[in-house]
Parts: structure tokens; C-alpha cells; sequence
């Protein structure tokens, strides 16, 4: 139902949107967006390849714990870094299309997926990795939820 535009008096005409500078009062002005579609393309792939390589160089050092670098070390830093990177990518594609729930949680795995495998790197035990690993995931659902439920309708369209 479209609220009724102040006319000058005091009062209001049913039937029209106020507007505010051009656009419909209580909508928001998108900053624009300062890169084109073709910096956006690069960056979907270039982002999670470079993040995947700290990662994986995260988990090769962790492995070693300060030792020398042998070939299993860097093979696990390589597959470390491309297991993050092909997850990331496939999230940064299909997650968005998800209702904001299941974003939530696609997000939340990872993320708890992805601190577990580094922290039992550090030669923990295995139940303090995972008691470790469900605290952060619980706490990135949290966030992510919040951040969902507030930036999205149920159909997952972003309203801000």
C-alpha cells in the first residue's frame, strides 16, 4: 500500500510515494559502484585464490611447526590452499542463491570447517580442535544470521 505524499499545507495525498530527492521516501541511496562488471568477474576468482594461498601457507607452517620444509609440507600447503579456494568459489556462487538460512549455515561450515583443519595443525588434541572449531562456527552463524535476516527478505532479495 503506497503511503501518501506530504503536499504543501501540512497535508497529504493519498495514493503517492513521498519522494526524497528523486527517490521514494525510506529507501536508501546505493553507493555506486566505483568498479565495472569486468573487475567484479576478476575479483571472484582472484580473491579466493590469493586467500586459499595464506591459507595453505597457514597449514604447511602450522604442519611444520617451525621445522624444515620437506615435500609433504608443501604438497599439504598446495592442496590446503586449493580445497579453500575451489569451497570459497563455490560459496561466493552458490550461496547467495540460497534462502538466508541455509546461507547462514553454508558459511558457518566453512568457516568452522576451515578454523578446525588449521587449528588441529597446531598439534592439539583432536577434541580440543573440534570443541575449538564448533565455538567459532557458532559464533559466524551468529553474525552471518544476523547479518541475513537484517540485510534480506525471505526470498533472499537484499533490501539495503
Amino acid at each position: 500500500m503506497a503511503q501518501a505524499a506530504p503536499v504543501p499545507g501540512g497535508m497529504s495525498r493519498p495514493g503517492r510515494t513521498p519522494e526524497v530527492e528523486g527517490r521514494a521516501a525510506g529507501v536508501r541511496a546505493r553507493p555506486p559502484d566505483v568498479f565495472d562488471a569486468r573487475t567484479h568477474r576478476v575479483a571472484h576468482i582472484a580473491v579466493p585464490v590469493v586467500l586459499g594461498l595464506v591459507y595453505g601457507y597457514w597449514a604447511a607452517a602450522n604442519n611444520r611447526a617451525g621445522g624444515a620444509i620437506t615435500g609433504w609440507n608443501l604438497l599439504l600447503g598446495f592442496v590446503s590452499a586449493l580445497v579453500f579456494a575451489v569451497a570459497s568459489m563455490a560459496l561466493l556462487t552458490l550461496a547467495p542463491r540460497m534462502p538466508r538460512e541455509v546461507h547462514a549455515l553454508l558459511w558457518t561450515a566453512f568457516v568452522g570447517c576451515a578454523f578446525g583443519f588449521i587449528y588441529s595443525q597446531t598439534g592439539t588434541s583432536v577434541w580440543r580442535a573440534a570443541l575449538m572449531s564448533l565455538l567459532i562456527a557458532a559464533v559466524t552463524f551468529a553474525v552471518f544470521f544476523y547479518r541475513y535476516y537484517t540485510h534480506e527478505d525471505a526470498s533472499g532479495r537484499r533490501i539495503r
